[in-house]
């Protein structure tokens, strides 16, 4: 009898378990490297807003803060107007950006003297598990639960 080459089926049912395993376990630490990034990128994009926002008050004193996202972005940047400073980029300045929506909010008076801006996961615990704000202060805070308005007491990141 002549014996032929190759792995059996018990082989390959073998490998296969193994490679579930191991799927098993890096899968959920993937989610969670995943979460973290959207995070961070939630929280740069806060900073970045922030920074915008004083630099478009600075520029635009008698305007004050800007009020809305595309007042602090722009396509047409010669020269740039209190309309569309081109201070951020587009992506951000449409609301949504890795995994979190963006509002600006609470804008009032005349020049505008205060904003908030809150960021949300888009669909939580999967794309980010806390929620983001600031305002005019320009301290980035986080909350476990949904935000509807930044206030000193949500925690202030360190």
């Amino acid at each position: 009898m002549e014996r032929q080459k190759g792995f059996s089926l018990i082989e390959l049912l073998i490998v296969v378990a193994i490679i579930l395993i191991i799927a098993a376990i890096a899968i959920p630490n993937l989610l969670r490297a995943r979460i973290s990034a959207n995070e961070s990128s939630a929280v740069a994009s806060l900073r970045t807003l922030n920074t915008a926002q004083i630099s478009y008050n600075s520029a635009y004193p008698t305007v004050g803060f800007a009020s809305t996202l595309g007042s602090l972005s722009g396509t047409s940047c010669t020269p740039p107007s209190s309309t569309g400073a081109c201070l951020i980029d587009t992506t951000l300045a449409a609301g949504t950006k890795s995994g979190y929506s963006f509002q600006l909010t609470g804008t009032s008076g005349t020049p505008v003297a205060t904003y908030q801006v809150i960021a949300s996961p888009l669909t939580p615990n999967q794309t980010g598990v806390r929620y983001f704000c600031s305002f005019a202060d320009a301290v980035d805070r986080f909350s476990a639960t949904a935000i509807t308005s930044c206030t000193f007491s949500d925690s202030p990141l360190q």
